[in-house]
């Protein structure tokens, strides 16, 4: 492999609350998911993300969770398909107004927590997200796992869908992530996360949490912004996939749409 995307999410500080470090990863990885209020995030950090990501010409994604702000979107939800497809759209909407806002756009969703893991094997509420990203913007990408429910779903409604590695998140034997309530489900040594990330990416694999070698097929890698040390890890990996020869680019630009740098930014 050529290239690879890393991606981080972002815009998870809560008014006086803060909660990694936006600016610096900015200048490491190619894609942001930005946190749309629902889990976390508030308007004015919003605005603040996605300025500083058009600034540095990082690609951004809305970040788009269940209503579960005091849990950080880590909590099932058992809401019907319909009211979980008006919260994802409510969620698009306000970063599509805050992107336009900063002179750029969005091009892909990737949920998060809970509503990212259910709907890898939960029809109904698959089914309600990927509605929702068709109702509002079908050029909207889908980032997921490697063969979830959700990302045959979006493929069937004609959605591009991107598949999904995590750097620093244990995996189950069936390619799922170990629950982060289970010990070793975050793996914070940075050499580790480094040869786990440049294993995914030459060979296609990753090692599972009982030592089962699971087949990955991923267009891009999460390094999590609210891990311990995550700017250190992250500027690890991307130094360890450039050494190898591997660069470091936006999975979702190839839409034949402008690039996503803001002409804001650019002039200022």
């Amino acid at each position: 492999m050529t290239g690879i995307d890393l991606n981080s999410d972002m815009g998870e500080s809560f008014g006086r609350w803060t909660l990694g470090d936006d600016t610096a990863l900015l200048g490491v990885v190619s894609s942001a998911n930005v946190a749309c209020g629902f889990h976390a995030g508030d308007p004015a950090g919003m605005l603040r993300t996605v300025g500083y990501a058009a600034a540095h010409g990082v690609t951004i994604g809305a970040h788009v969770a269940y209503r579960d702000l005091a849990g950080f979107g880590r909590r099932y939800v058992d809401e019907t398909p319909e009211d979980l497809a008006a919260d994802v759209i409510y969620q698009i909407g306000a970063l599509e107004g805050v992107a336009a806002a900063a002179g750029t756009r969005a091009r892909y969703v990737k949920p998060h927590g809970a509503l990212y893991n259910r709907i890898a094997v939960d029809e109904r509420h698959a089914k309600a997200v990927v509605e929702a990203i068709t109702e509002v913007d079908p050029s909207l990408a889908l980032l997921t796992l490697p063969g979830s429910v959700v990302g045959r779903l979006a493929e069937d409604a004609g959605l591009r869908v991107f598949r999904e590695a995590f750097a620093d998140r244990a995996y189950t034997p069936d390619g799922h992530l170990v629950s982060r309530r289970e010990p070793g489900a975050v793996i914070t040594d940075t050499t580790h996360v480094t040869s786990r990330v440049l294993r995914m990416v030459e060979d296609g694999t990753v090692v599972a949490i009982d030592g089962t070698i699971v087949k990955l097929d991923a267009d891009s890698v999460c390094v999590h912004g609210d891990s311990p040390g995550a700017v250190t890890m992250a500027t690890a990996v991307r130094k360890a996939l450039e050494n190898a020869g591997i660069g470091v680019r936006p999975f979702a630009l190839n839409d034949g749409l402008s690039p996503s740098v803001s002409t804001k930014a650019a002039k200022s």
